[in-house]
């Protein structure tokens, strides 16, 4: 019944939980609003080599995360759901693999669901599955060189070993196309060690020219065609993008190297009991090929972006593959031994934590509402702690039986809570709807202006035009706005009136504004008096009239 179901199984989660609650809630500024527009910008443009954002050049990613959004966009429409589903089967494929790979190590139906079911049900990896950003992509093509590296020394015959080492350069060639040399580096630091241990370095460097060389082949022809295009492209993006981030004294995202210690513990909720259980059982098999091998996939990442200046969470989802097979062949072996213990406490810890979120929620709305006028809202939470706190009762009362409850409770977390996210947190970050409520007004405007990138994007992407005007702001479009046609697309403080003045001779000015500090309210007073304002939470728009001639 378990090779039978499980994958349909699977399937009908991937599409309840991950599918149907992407278009409940709208893109979250900066990032998605960001990738949905520089996406929807190679559609409206036909560029398709040297991405741009809102027309200005913007080289901190190759392209490949952008195609995927765009191919997204044209096939379902400039919508949330074109947007978003490049991540959302990004990460359905790299479940599969979880699924595959468990399959291949150990020929057990029970241990490929419970690995594959862990990974899904990760709630990091569950939010970012309805998140439009370039890092499920990613760690899809990262997660698909690990597993086929390991398929190029397992399989027995020479057809296999071959076909492995293709799938591997290809993973590393679109990989690379997505976020950039890491997708290279990765595979390498845990294909040497292991070749090493297992006396295979031989074979690893004669066949290992057959993924060198498809993943080349895979990603030189657009390496050509950028460098044609935006000559400046490669000494930015090498330099800024991943020799100072990772080595510089002023890498962006500066943390200790102990950072990640703690995250890969929170990244596995809501199985975190499982984690030094499984990570104690593979040490003890570490001299197994598939332990010692897994080892090495968590290990070595781990490290090497620990030992790096620069850091963001996401940097360490693809250790999560590994893990998970970890955690989910030491589970099963538990449960075959009878031995619950740990599954039930890790059940009663889960649960815990939902009923003390429960009892915060219920005295901050009776102290200091959260939800404020917003019943619908504040249901939704109700349903999905409860649902999170009945799921895990059921694990910490029946283990053996029961044991996958806990993936139900985040699947309900992940697929409720966007929609649930109060007004306050809604109307501040996720200016979307708001928007739509003016499109009409701001849609028939000669020019659009905005003091905030998350904003600009978000108006651009809604009314499918790149020519926003930014306010006072450059932030990571600081570089491209030196270069002497992007110049006249940012004005500052003292250049927005003569640049209101004479643009609305033209006709109308659409103004897209985040008020959150004194500097921004500044800003807000230098713009005509006569103009209409809509406010939401820190998000202003101004509808400027065209001035009389």
């Amino acid at each position: 019944m378990t090779r039978r179901w499980a994958l349909p199984l699977l399937l009908i989660a991937f599409g309840l939980f991950y599918l149907l609650p992407m278009a409940t809630h709208g893109l979250w500024i900066p990032d998605e609003t960001r990738y949905a527009q520089i996406s929807q910008e190679m559609l409206l443009s036909g560029h398709w080599a040297s991405p741009h954002f809102m027309g200005i050049r913007y080289f901190e990613k190759p392209v490949a995360g952008y195609w995927m959004m765009a191919i997204g966009q044209a096939l379902f429409g400039d919508n949330l759901f074109g947007v978003r589903v490049a991540s959302a089967l990004s990460t359905g494929l790299s479940v599969i693999l979880v699924y595959l790979l468990a399959r291949r190590l150990w020929n057990d139906p029970r241990k490929s669901l419970a690995c594959a079911l862990l990974y899904m049900s990760f709630t990091v990896v569950a939010l970012l599955a309805g998140y439009a950003n370039l890092d499920p992509q990613f760690t899809f093509w990262v997660n698909l060189s690990l597993v086929a590296l390991w398929f190029t020394f397992d399989c027995q015959t020479r057809r296999g070993q071959l076909m492995a080492w293709v799938v591997l350069g290809l993973a590393c060639g679109m990989g690379f196309m997505t976020k950039g040399f890491l997708a290279w580096l990765l595979p390498v630091l845990v294909a040497l060690p292991y070749a090493i241990w297992q006396k295979r370095l031989r074979a690893l460097l004669v066949y290992g020219g057959i993924g060198v060389l498809v993943a080349v082949l895979i990603s030189l022809p657009w390496a050509l065609a950028v460098h044609a295009q935006e000559p400046d492209y490669w000494r930015f993006f090498f330099w800024h993008e991943h020799i100072r981030r990772f080595a510089g004294d002023d890498a962006q995202h500066a943390s200790p190297w102990w950072y990640y210690l703690p995250l890969l513990v929170g990244f596995c909720v809501p199985w975190v009991l499982l984690l030094p259980v499984g990570l104690k059982q593979a040490w003890q098999d570490r001299r197994t090929p598939a332990s010692g091998f897994l080892l090495l996939c968590l290990v070595l990442p781990l490290a090497f972006f620990s030992l790096s200046k620069g850091k963001l969470p996401a940097y360490i989802l693809p250790c999560l593959l590994p893990l998970a097979l970890l955690m989910g062949n030491a589970l099963i072996d538990r449960l075959a031994a009878g031995k619950t213990r740990i599954v039930s406490l890790n059940g009663l810890l889960n649960l815990l934590v939902g009923v003390l979120a429960l009892l915060a929620l219920v005295y901050f709305q009776m102290k200091k509402p959260v939800f404020v006028n917003e019943p619908q809202h504040l249901v939704l939470v109700y349903v999905l702690l409860l649902g999170w706190i009945l799921s895990n009762l059921l694990q910490a009362m029946r283990p053996l039986t029961l044991w996958a409850a806990p993936a139900l409770g985040s699947f309900l977390l992940v697929a409720l809570a966007p929609a649930a996210l109060p007004n306050s947190v809604v109307y501040n970050k996720i200016p979307d709807q708001f928007i739509i409520d003016h499109v009409a007004e701001l849609g028939q405007a000669k020019a659009l202006l905005s003091n905030d990138l998350g904003a600009a994007s978000a108006l651009a992407w809604r009314l499918r035009r790149p020519d926003v005007t930014l306010y006072n702001t450059s932030g990571e479009v600081k570089y491209g706005l030196a270069y002497a046609d992007s110049i006249q697309r940012k004005v500052d403080l003292n250049q927005v009136q003569p640049w209101i003045a004479e643009a609305r001779k033209q006709g109308s000015i659409g103004v897209v504004m985040r008020v959150k500090s004194s500097d921004e309210i500044h800003e807000v007073e230098l713009l005509p008096k006569d103009a209409k304002r809509y406010e939401q939470g820190n998000i202003v728009i101004f509808i400027i009239p065209q001035s009389q001639p």
